[in-house]
């Protein structure tokens, strides 16, 4: 399953550097994990200040 950002996320970037394949994006007010690249592998999860990345 792949990994979303809720919106605890403060926008600090951390998870979009972490990501292998580059599936994290800065969206409207948060970032986001596009489903369809998101391999599951839990490095944005891992680095995430605030928790904000989980699995769906």
């Amino acid at each position: 399953m792949a990994y979303v950002i809720s919106d605890e996320c403060i926008s600090c970037g951390a998870c979009a550097a972490e990501c292998p394949v580059s599936a994290i994006a800065e969206g409207d007010g948060k970032y986001e994990i596009s489903a369809d690249s998101c391999v599951s592998c839990g490095s944005c999860a891992d680095v995430c200040p605030v928790g904000a990345p989980a699995e769906e």
